[in-house]
């Protein structure tokens, strides 16, 4: 279930990981709000890192991405999955290995600053595969890296993301060439990327702190990837989660803490508690009467999250099933006509 705070939350950590889209920016814009959230979270000296499960971008470019939403930024606030995958083949196989890259500059170039040797799929010292996504990987090397996979070569993942974002909407992630080689090769690769464990442990290592809190938007990579490394986590209702996602969590999937967005990081976070009438906290009650979720009462938009969250997750915890969320909306949110 969810914690509370004694005081605002980031007085509890001295690290806090951004997941990016959906939480800092969507699309080409800004989260509303975050810039000047980020800046007041600087201010009170804390480490801040921006981590990102796309393998395609080196940190400077993440980092002028972050520049035009109007997030300032250094190269060594951004940790990637690609620089995760290359610490972990660096610690497999030692400092100079000859790695075959399947993927974009971004991966070669952590490959190339862990001290090994980025090569084609075609060469034969290689001594392992890293893949990640890569808008201009041509299909000789898919299926050239797939048959040395099958043949026993080893393979590392940047990520198994099976979306991207785009402007046309989701299009096919690096997860989804990830399943392909792997049904075919019937092999699994060593993640790096949300939600195992490998990124959010480079982070730490890159960035330092002792109390990280891990900010996402998804529970499947950020929330998750959280619990893997056992980091307190806050989600945030930004990006991709909603509300039938988060009252349906499994315990693996539940974050810490819930806010709107990233102005719960100042705010102290209440816990409902349970009374007759269902689950309450800061003047809203939340129940589920055969299958159905029912808030009552009026307050602060994140404390209906939080009695939502809490109502669904005992009613699931209880009788194994989903809630249905039938006409139940956040604050201020228009029904759907």
């Amino acid at each position: 279930m969810l914690r509370a705070t004694a005081g605002p939350l980031v007085d509890s950590h001295d690290l806090v990981m951004f997941d990016l889209d959906g939480v800092v920016y969507i699309g080409e814009t800004a989260v509303p709000g975050a810039p000047d959230q980020l800046r007041a979270l600087r201010d009170t000296g804390v480490h801040v890192a921006f981590i990102t499960n796309n393998a395609s971008r080196p940190p400077d470019a993440v980092v002028q991405r972050l520049a035009a939403v109007g997030v300032e930024a250094s190269p060594a606030d951004v940790v990637t999955s690609a620089q995760a995958a290359a610490h972990v083949l660096r610690t497999r196989f030692g400092s100079d290995a000859a790695i075959a890259v399947l993927g974009a500059e971004g991966l070669v170039e952590a490959v190339r600053e862990e001290g090994l040797e980025p090569r084609d799929v075609d060469d034969a010292d290689v001594v392992a595969i890293v893949s990640g996504y890569g808008p201009d990987v041509v299909w000789r090397d898919v299926m050239r890296a797939a048959v040395r996979i099958r043949g026993g070569l080893p393979w590392v993942a940047s990520n198994t993301d099976r979306t991207l974002p785009t402007h046309d909407g989701p299009a096919p992630g690096h997860g989804v060439l990830v399943d392909m080689i792997a049904r075919f090769a019937d092999v699994t690769p060593e993640v790096a990327g949300k939600p195992e464990r490998p990124l959010l442990d480079e982070t730490i290592r890159r960035v330092g702190g002792d109390r990280p809190l891990m900010v996402g938007d998804r529970i499947d990579t950020d929330i998750e990837g959280a619990r893997n490394v056992s980091v307190a986590s806050l989600l945030v209702m930004t990006g991709v989660t909603g509300l039938d996602e988060l009252v349906s969590a499994a315990p693996r999937l539940r974050p810490t803490h819930v806010s709107t967005d990233l102005t719960g990081l100042f705010a102290v976070h209440g816990c409902p508690e349970r009374r007759d009438a269902g689950w309450e906290l800061g003047g809203w009650t939340a129940r589920v009467d055969d299958g159905v979720l029912a808030v009552t009462g009026s307050g602060a938009v994140d404390d209906w999250w939080r009695v939502v969250a809490t109502a669904g997750w005992h009613h699931l915890d209880e009788h194994g099933t989903p809630v249905d969320t039938t006409g139940s909306v956040p604050p201020g949110t228009a029904p759907e006509r």
